[in-house]
Order: C-alpha cells, then structure tokens, then sequence
C-alpha cells in the first residue's frame, strides 16, 4: 500500500477524469459500493484465487476463548472482508437495487480494492479498478459496446493503437473437449495451457503429462500446438477464427465472434477490426462463461485490461440467471506508462512574495488569477528562488510571477 505524493495524484485524477468522461459518454453510469462485503459472499467459490488473498475482517465481540475455538474456520471467525475486486461488489449490487435499475444497465464503478499480495514491483496490496459492465444483455452487442468504448477510452489518453485478444471459454471447452480431455480435468489443462507463451508447446504438454492426462489427449494437443502454419495475413473473422481452431468448430461460437468483431469495427468506423482472435487466451477467472478479452498495446508486453462474460454470478444473489459482461481497465499500468504532465492543458500560476506583502494584497491577486481560471499557489521568496521554481515546475506550475508590497499589476512569465 502507497502514499501518493501531490503531483502523483494529479496525474491519477486526470487519467480518471478522461476515462469517466469517454465512458460516461457511451452511456455508462457511475455506481458506488461498500469496501467491505460479506464474508460468505467473497469466498463463494467464484473469485478463484483472489479468494485466498482477501483481507478478513474479525467479528466483533470474539473473546480469546472464541477465537481458540474457531481457529480452523475462518468463516467463523470472520463475517465482513475487503473487497478483492469490483465485479462481486456489482452483482450483489445489481441483486439488492434491480427494482431501481434499467432493464439493461450499463455500470461505472472506480474504485480501491485490496488483495494481500506479496510486495514487489508492480503488485500492489491496495490499488484502484476501473470497470464498465453491461447487465441484462446476452447479445454480442454487449461485448461490442464495452469494447468500443474502453479503446475510446485509452486513445483519449493518448495510447492509440490498442487491440483486444479475443477468445471464447465455449471454444476453449469444445477444443479441450475435441482432444479428449475430460471435464473434471478441465480447470488444471486450463491453467497449464495458460503457460503457453511463457513455456511454450513442449512445456505445455510435459506439464500435462506430470498432471496426468491422458496420453493420446496430450499427444492430440501437441500435434495441434506444433502443426505447419502458413504465414499468411487474416484480419479478424470467420477465416482467421476458424484456421486458430480444430476443424468443425460450432458455428454458433464462431458466428458469435465474428459478430463481435462487425460491431467493434462499425463502432470504430474502422475497415480494420481491432481484434485479434487467440484460441489460448485462458484469464484466471472461474466465473467466466462465454467471450474473454484482454487489451494490448504494442508498446508493452503486458495487458492494460480484460474481461469477460459472466452470465452465471448474479444469478447465484439473485436466484435467476441475468445475462452480464464486464470489462476493466488496468488502472496503475496505464497510468505507469502514460508520460503526460500530471496537469495538461491548465494554467497554473506561482506567486513568489516578499514576507512585506500585506495578506490581503496577496489574497486579492490570487482570487484575481483564481476568477481567471488559473490553479494558484503562494510561496515566499527564499534564498534559492531557483529550486523554488524547479520545485514548482515538477508539481505541474506553467507560470509565475513575484510580487511587492502596493504592486498594482503582476507580470507573469513562463515556468521553462
């Protein structure tokens, strides 16, 4: 967990400033809930293993004894926890308040969330999600919708050239299914396809090998993995979907992409599709049911984001099954990678005085400046105006001006 110093926190609020915008402007609105869930709710088997690094909070009125009691049951020592992302906060949310919301909703919701991560670079115990879903919408206008607007979203801060991988979990359990490998199997293969670009083919099918599977799903596999490839170019669609997969892949997945795909690229009034179909993009979450993505950039080898279709969860608060899909934003990647000043685009004026100046004189010319438009800041000259100025320059100051005693105008000059 972090302090965040004041020119790092400008440069935070206006990253959100400009996602709330281009967000709220693809008719999204901003939802609020509670840092803290119920215990039984964050452990429900649906968080997968951001479950084993949530924050519990101790119930109240516990004494030694209890405790002692209960030592091997966190759920009875435990009623309340932080929230480990904001995707269960929502469907509770939608469950309790469906009455007050439209038939198809459309959620901002930014905020901190906390998991008990080791400490090390990257890998923060509190930090902050920005996600937009879409409940009530079984459509691929749905994933469409989310897609258009978060690659509206990163170009407004100055990323362009962002692309969403895009696969399937349907896809993914047919392929599996195709190999021979069995559905109780099916998490563990998942996880070690999920290693794919980091061991590669060989690795892939040692490490399924040592979990036990079949020989001849394995070696089916394997063959897929390694077999001749053209190099030829295919943007997204039915032909670059169906050439990733084995033969005979349902017509109903890949009509469901292709779909997708049509529609990101009229929502982009783009001839080129900004997405790329990848049959071994797994995510970690074991509440997805249909459509993953995850947002890339070619300036980094990490996603900025991802997402899915979740069309079971509410229905586990609701007691009937509500169609939603979810996408966010990976907030303290982006903003680690964006280079713009922590205020672009504003005026913001130091005022250097002589401890002779009369308060009042100061507040009047600061509220002049401040009736302008201008951020504004009073310092008192020092012996080193030099690092004053250095100072000022690094907490996002354009301009300065000093002032004496009776001055009746300030001449402002440019902070470079």
């Amino acid at each position: 967990m972090r302090d965040i110093l004041p020119a790092d926190k400008a440069r935070r609020e206006r990253v959100l400033s400009v996602i709330r915008d281009r967000y709220r402007s693809h008719g999204f609105d901003e939802i609020e809930t509670p840092a803290l869930e119920e215990y039984s709710r964050l452990h429900a088997g649906i968080g997968g293993d951001n479950e084993k690094l949530a924050y519990n909070v101790l119930r109240r009125g516990l004494d030694a004894e209890a405790i002692r009691e209960s030592a091997d049951d966190q759920g009875a020592l435990a009623d309340l926890g932080l929230r480990y992302d904001l995707t269960v906060p929502l469907a509770r949310f939608f469950a309790s308040n469906r009455g007050q919301l439209p038939g198809v909703f459309r959620s901002i919701q930014i905020g901190p969330v906390w998991r008990a991560e080791r400490p090390q670079k990257g890998r923060y115990r509190q930090f902050v999600q920005c996600d937009i879903d879409i409940i009530g919408d079984d459509s691929s206008r749905a994933e469409a919708e989310l897609m258009v607007a978060s690659l509206d979203a990163v170009d407004a801060l100055g990323l362009d050239g962002a692309t969403v991988r895009i696969n399937d979990r349907r896809a993914l359990d047919w392929m599996l299914d195709s190999f021979g490998f069995t559905a109780e199997e099916r998490p563990g293969v998942l996880i070690t396809i999920d290693k794919l670009d980091k061991i590669g083919p060989d690795g892939v099918a040692a490490e399924l090998r040592e979990r036990g599977s079949a020989p001849t799903s394995v070696d089916a596999f394997e063959a897929f993995l390694v077999r001749p490839q053209t190099m030829e170019y295919n943007p997204f669609g039915e032909r670059q979907i169906r050439k990733a997969l084995p033969e005979n892949a349902p017509d109903e997945i890949v009509g469901h992409l292709v779909g997708i795909g049509e529609a990101v690229a009229a929502g982009r009034g783009a001839t080129d599709i900004p997405l790329v179909f990848d049959p071994f993009l797994v995510r970690g979450m074991g509440y997805y049911t249909g459509t993953i993505f995850e947002l890339a950039h070619p300036s980094v080898a990490y996603s900025l984001g991802g997402g899915g279709r979740y069309d079971g969860m509410i229905g586990r608060f609701l007691g009937q099954q509500v169609p939603a899909v979810g996408f966010s934003l990976g907030f303290e990647r982006l903003v680690d990678l964006l280079t713009t000043g922590a205020h672009a685009g504003e005026r913001a004026v130091v005022l250097i005085h002589d401890a002779d100046v009369p308060v009042a004189e100061l507040v009047a010319h600061k509220a002049g400046l401040v009736a302008s438009g201008a951020r504004v800041r009073l310092e008192r000259r020092t012996k080193n105006v030099k690092a004053l100025l250095e100072r000022s320059v690094a907490d996002g100051y354009t301009e300065f001006a000093t002032v004496s005693a009776g001055a009746a105008e300030l001449e402002l000059k440019p902070l470079s």
